[in-house]
């Protein structure tokens, strides 16, 4: 058992709901704070010289003023890839169109054609640089797609890498199974052939090697319709996985089947308008903003604002991928839709600990209350205002996985 402190501030995010919008005088701020480990789990949290008066355990004592969150939880990343889509981004910024920039070679297909072409250890090593600097960056929780093979052994051999990935790294690493991500070029059939192959060819590998448990599907004009994706996402719940959606990026259609499916969470959402905002915050569902696609891309931001004031569940993600969403700093990308969104402190906060939990179907993690993981971090300041005030640069200062430190400057 040991007592970590003395903190400038706890904000230990507990007492909040899940859904809708959020006032910063919600927040529970605990001034001298401190919080007692147990075997890698919360064990008490609350005034730090009261902790101390009864404890008998170790003690990391925290010398410079510090205050102290719950860890980030990224709940939509694409970072098992290789090879760069450099040459994308600059006719995308040279004002090039996604169909001109596919016809040139670019796209997802390059992604796909790079990522086949190596190896899982390749992979495998990729994702554990990038996983690094989300650590450093206070992400201790990591959501990771496949969706670069498009074929049963490329899928796998990705999914292997993120499993190979997760047992070198202290984050969490929770994979998700997007091989529907788009039909691909060299499969001779239509949409509904190639996610019945998935179906029958690759899903039942997936649940026997334990690879994942979730199942992703791109429902867009340019990869598959609404009722393509339905047919698929029912079939894929009767194996027994869970659930996840990219839905209304560029058209409308995603959103609602997510409801219908009993998605745990739908993903983009920059097109939904009103009827989809309504539907959405009426149902038991999370809406992840990707923040970091809008910025790539240019395109507006997810309604996160209505989505809130709606009665919504609204988590932010980094969406970091090779193509749209390079940049990969998830409090960045939080602080930015803030601005453009007018979020508070306390939704960006619950948007990036446990409503992003909650869009993985994960209770044990993203607030600081006893009986929760200790996965945690502090910034070097004594007002928890300085954090988005510093848009993303102010820095985790020490990142705790389990109670045990993997950063400390």
């Amino acid at each position: 058992m040991k007592l970590i402190g003395p903190f400038s501030q706890i904000l230990t995010l507990r007492h909040l709901p899940l859904r809708g919008a959020l006032a910063d005088d919600q927040l529970e701020v605990i001034e001298n704070g401190g919080i007692i480990v147990r075997d890698g789990i919360i064990d008490n949290i609350g005034s730090y010289t009261e902790l101390l008066r009864n404890h008998q355990g170790d003690q990391e004592v925290i010398q410079e003023p510090s205050v102290l969150l719950p860890g980030w939880i990224d709940s939509h990343t694409h970072i098992c890839f290789a090879g760069s889509r450099s040459k994308d981004y600059a006719m995308r910024i040279a004002g090039k169109s996604y169909l001109e920039i596919a016809k040139a070679g670019g796209g997802i297909w390059d992604s796909v054609q790079q990522t086949r072409n190596a190896s899982r250890d390749e992979l495998s090593e990729g994702i554990v640089q990038r996983v690094i600097k989300h650590q450093e960056n206070g992400v201790t929780t990591c959501e990771i797609k496949s969706g670069y093979g498009l074929n049963t052994d490329k899928e796998l051999k990705m999914l292997e890498a993120i499993r190979n990935a997760d047992q070198k790294v202290a984050a969490d690493l929770i994979s998700t199974c997007l091989a529907a991500h788009m039909r691909p070029k060299d499969f001779d059939g239509h949409n509904q052939a190639y996610l019945e192959y998935l179906l029958k060819e690759l899903l039942p590998k997936v649940k026997a090697k334990n690879l994942s448990q979730r199942v992703d599907i791109f429902i867009e004009e340019s990869a598959f319709s609404p009722y393509e994706a339905e047919t698929y996402l029912l079939q894929s719940k009767k194996i027994g996985f869970d659930i996840t959606i990219h839905g209304d990026q560029f058209s409308t259609g995603g959103s609602a089947v997510a409801v219908n499916v009993g998605a745990m969470s739908v993903d983009h959402l920059e097109a939904s308008s009103e009827p989809e905002i309504q539907m959405l915050s009426k149902a038991d569902i999370v809406c992840t903003a990707l923040p970091g696609a809008s910025i790539g891309l240019g395109c507006p931001f997810t309604p996160a604002r209505r989505l809130l004031d709606g009665g919504a569940c609204v988590s932010i993600a980094s969406d970091w991928n090779p193509g749209s969403a390079p940049m990969g700093d998830l409090l960045t990308q939080a602080v930015i839709i803030s601005t453009f969104e007018k979020l508070s402190t306390a939704e960006v906060f619950a948007g990036i600990t446990y409503r992003a939990a909650a869009a993985l179907g994960l209770n044990d993690r993203g607030i600081l209350q006893p009986g929760k993981l200790a996965d945690m971090i502090a910034f070097p300041t004594v007002d928890y205002r300085e954090i988005l005030y510093h848009q993303g640069q102010l820095k985790p200062s020490t990142v705790w996985k389990r109670g045990s430190q993997i950063k400390e400057i």
